[in-house]
């Protein structure tokens, strides 16, 4: 069965507690959806892929991510270089946008239209906020062995039943990883190479894919429901556990940093303007 806990090496992050990651992704999150300079955020998405492979999460995941997530990223750029003025004028100060480049007044229906600086800029601001969050995720649950997140949560004060929703959607992916290599195999076994495809074929094929992965996902849900009930399932947090969740010297330590670099980030937003759109790059 696939393993949705990918690192295979440990590190500094292998051995905190969960519940400091927790805090670290909520501080990390926070900051990301405070700042709106593309400088500050394309800093802090550096950092944090570079913890990511630090921590052992393949690079190839993170490639895979940035390749799903390149047309909306393309989309983002457009949209705000484009038609992403008022905002932009608000955050900047400007009455007039710098013009990157314009279409020619002759061609049809998008004749005239232009692509500001500010707006491009602010795209890409958009696109590491996104990109931070996104990969802010496997930093904390790849890292993290399933069992002992159970164990964290629940000492964090988080509802028990909250956490078994979560905990149970962690190791369904595994599930649904296998049955999706399993049907393409079946496939492929009849004669359909799924590789030799165009991409309008390949999306057809995967359409008919998710019908039945998701009666399967269904199936296996019912299953659950049925095992719940036979052990007479209370979601009450009031019970033994086989694993043990202690916060040791250095996740106190992660902790007193992502207390102070929250209260570091608000002084200098807020008193200096650090991290604000218009950031070194509006002087």
């Amino acid at each position: 069965m696939l393993k949705f806990q990918t690192v295979e090496r440990d590190s500094i992050f292998s051995h905190l507690d969960f519940r400091s990651k927790l805090l670290m992704m909520v501080v990390v999150s926070i900051v990301a959806f405070v700042w709106e300079s593309p400088i500050a955020l394309a800093a802090l998405t550096f950092v944090v892929v570079a913890a990511c492979l630090l921590a052992g999460v393949k690079s190839g995941y993170i490639k895979f991510i940035m390749k799903v997530m390149s047309p909306f990223y393309l989309l983002l750029l457009i949209t705000h270089g484009f038609w992403n003025i008022e905002q932009v004028k608000s955050l900047t100060g400007k009455q007039v946008l710098t013009p990157l480049f314009a279409f020619p007044h002759s061609w049809w229906l998008i004749g005239g239209a232009s692509m500001s600086l500010e707006g491009f800029l602010y795209g890409w601001s958009v696109i590491f906020k996104t990109l931070t969050l996104v990969m802010v995720i496997p930093l904390a649950i790849f890292t993290t062995d399933i069992d002992n997140m159970i164990v964290s949560m629940v000492r964090a004060k988080i509802p028990y039943k909250l956490t078994f929703i979560f905990s149970s959607t962690l190791r369904f992916f595994p599930l649904l990883f296998e049955e999706i290599q399993t049907i393409i195999e079946a496939q492929r076994l009849r004669g359909l190479a799924v590789e030799k495809m165009g991409p309008v074929q390949r999306v057809r094929i995967y359409a008919q894919i998710a019908v039945p992965l998701i009666l399967g996902a269904m199936v296996r849900s019912q299953q659950l429901e049925v095992v719940l009930q036979a052990k007479a399932f209370t979601g009450s947090a009031e019970r033994t556990y086989l694993h043990e969740s202690l916060l040791h010297r250095s996740d106190y330590v992660v902790i007193a940093l992502c207390i102070l670099l929250l209260l570091l980030v608000a002084i200098l937003y807020f008193w200096f303007d650090v991290g604000k759109y218009a950031w070194i790059l509006f002087r």
